[in-house]
């Protein structure tokens, strides 16, 4: 068994001092206080002797969005592994969960999940759209428990529209793979675009809702944000054929 070098371990010590630093400034800021020169005077070193780390803010930021993503679904995990064996149940856990988790920790969602196109945090793009991260594993993985043993009302890939095919066709075989690697038994040929075509619109709605409350745009007041999530839910589930519970 290998040990780690002297210099390797004040490497590593050193880039977990730094993302600890970027995750301070993250948390207490925003996403647009994350910037080297900020960590730096926060280590009390100088600007340039982070790039022996990172090759410039975005590879910094990249490496922050892994952490969080990867901190999300452990959290998850924990939370599901005390639940019964239960797709349905687990998938919808998760989605409470994940609410729950966007509403207390706005800065990382933010950083994650709600950067715009060349604005902080652009390299990452959707979190769902890497799927074979540690969030869009969990959350397929869950899905993938829900298609292999419920019998849910699947959209027919004939009703997919045809401007959307090619991208979806892309999805289509990141998901066949995650779901695969999950050994949730989903039989492959079951995750035609059909199927990939709901886990986007199952997605959208869960996000879109997660993002309207998480920056207060709702187009009225909402006394009750808790209801209407539910509602929510409880509607994804009626249209597939299952209950939220």
């Amino acid at each position: 068994m290998s040990h780690p070098t002297r210099r390797g371990r004040a490497r590593a010590a050193t880039e977990q001092d730094i993302r600890r630093t970027a995750r301070k400034l993250l948390v207490e800021q925003g996403p647009e206080a994350v910037t080297l020169r900020a960590i730096a005077r926060e280590l009390g070193i100088t600007a340039p002797a982070l790039y022996r780390y990172y090759e410039s803010r975005d590879d910094l930021v990249e490496n922050l969005r892994l952490d969080v993503c990867a901190d999300l679904a452990e959290d998850l995990a924990e939370e599901i592994a005390e639940l019964p064996d239960d797709g349905v149940l687990q998938l919808f856990a998760i989605c409470k969960g994940f609410r729950r988790w966007a509403l207390t920790h706005t800065k990382e969602f933010t950083l994650v999940f709600a950067s715009p196109t060349g604005g902080v945090g652009s390299t990452s793009g959707s979190a769902l759209s890497r799927v074979d991260e540690p969030f869009g594993r969990i959350f397929l993985a869950a899905a993938g428990r829900v298609l292999a043993r419920h019998d849910i009302v699947l959209p027919s890939a004939s009703g997919v529209p045809d401007e959307l095919r090619d991208d979806l066709k892309t999805f289509q075989e990141s998901l066949v793979t995650v779901l695969v690697e999950s050994d949730q038994g989903v039989p492959v040929e079951k995750i035609d675009l059909g199927v990939t075509y709901l886990m986007i619109q199952f997605w959208a709605r869960l996000y879109g809702h997660v993002t309207l409350e998480v920056f207060g745009n709702y187009p009225i007041p909402m006394s009750k944000p808790d209801v209407l999530f539910e509602s929510m839910l409880a509607d994804l589930a009626r249209e597939i054929g299952l209950y939220s519970g």
